[in-house]
């Protein structure tokens, strides 16, 4: 495979990020970016949700917010891909400029606000897509002016359900509104009540798993209440995490001072600590995905000794190229062998096993 990455990418940073963005979905969606060779090392193959993952490591939402490219991402060597966040109606977000980079820290802030085409467009290109190969899930939000969150949900749920191999309830973006208030005890009872039954209605017999995203920005008492009302409900899985409000030191004050979440390596130690608190909250009885700042194969893996059956990763990406994606994937099993790990799900909460027994939710 011809890596155009170190020639490209240079070349893409230049440019406005949003624009750069933009470029690298024409590419893919033209063939123009070669597929992966890298052979699936059986180690990393897992089982989750009752569905098949050739590796652990997912393309977050958020790259491919109008599922223009699944298929191409999947083929850089990708176990998953999710398309999202959608909205029920089109909706344009913030106003430009919205994302910035910050390169030293190999870092993004961002405040979209949940731009997309609206879901009438993401279904039917993923209806295009029907029996091709390739795990593809669907992240669903609220359009901005809506009054009923709850509603919003329920109609890309139901819209959804029968289209995407798991769906995601987004309720962790910092850039819409009053969306992270619905993390709250109560809101997210009566959120995950209303989705499950959404998606019972529309996938009868068959239905995806149904995941909730979290932010990183929790307290304590915020962590067991999301842990209880989860395992409660029924929903199965959690993905830890969104990007962060928070702005560790070190930023170069100009661009820590923008509005937006922050994504990248600065956000790595936070996230896995929400994550292993989960973990332990939760007693290990519910899938976890770690999301936030994975940028290595030693990354991956301390998400998985965290407690996560699953990682995700988007803003390496820009810094790294497709290429990382490989890297992660072999990096991974050498260490998954060097513990003495047959499999990955062996290694999943192995920090927990070695520090003292997990304790889940009375």
């Amino acid at each position: 495979m011809i890596d155009l990455f170190p020639v490209a990418g240079p070349l893409l940073r230049r440019l406005d990020p949003e624009t750069a963005h933009g470029l690298t979905i024409s590419a893919l969606k033209t063939g123009l970016v070669p597929a992966s060779r890298a052979a699936a090392d059986p180690a990393l193959a897992c089982r989750v949700w009752g569905l098949d993952f050739a590796n652990p490591v997912g393309l977050a939402a958020g790259f491919d917010k109008n599922a223009e490219v699944p298929d191409a991402m999947l083929a850089q060597g990708f176990g998953f891909v999710e398309v999202g966040s959608v909205t029920p109606r089109p909706q344009p977000g913030n106003p430009r400029p919205r994302v910035f980079r910050l390169p030293e820290q190999r870092a993004m802030i961002n405040r979209y606000g949940f731009n997309n085409d609206g879901l009438d467009v993401v279904a039917a290109r993923l209806e295009g897509r029907a029996g091709r190969p390739g795990l593809v899930g669907a992240n669903v939000g609220k359009n901005k002016e809506t009054a009923d969150a709850a509603a919003d949900y329920v109609i890309g749920i139901r819209r959804l359900a029968r289209l995407a191999d798991y769906l995601v309830i987004n309720v962790s973006s910092p850039n819409t509104p009053g969306l992270r208030t619905l993390q709250g005890r109560e809101p997210l009872a009566e959120l995950l009540d209303r989705s499950l039954a959404a998606r019972a209605e529309a996938a009868a017999g068959k239905p995806p798993p149904l995941l909730l995203k979290i932010a990183p920005d929790l307290t304590d008492e915020d962590k067991a209440d999301i842990a209880e009302v989860a395992l409660a409900s029924g929903i199965d899985g959690l993905i830890v995490s969104n990007t962060t409000v928070s702005r560790p030191p070190g930023l170069p004050p100009a661009i820590a001072a923008e509005t937006g979440g922050l994504s990248g390596a600065p956000l790595m130690a936070a996230s896995t600590a929400v994550l292993a608190d989960l973990y332990r909250l939760t007693g290990g009885r519910l899938p976890l995905v770690g999301c936030g700042g994975i940028e290595s194969g030693r990354d991956a893996y301390a998400k998985v000794r965290a407690g996560a059956s699953l990682v995700q990763l988007y803003t390496a990406l820009v810094y790294r190229g497709p290429r990382l994606v490989g890297e992660i994937n072999r990096d991974l099993a050498a260490l998954l062998r060097a513990d003495g790990f047959p499999s990955l799900k062996d290694a999943v909460g192995a920090d927990h096993r070695r520090a003292s027994p997990v304790s889940p939710v009375a």
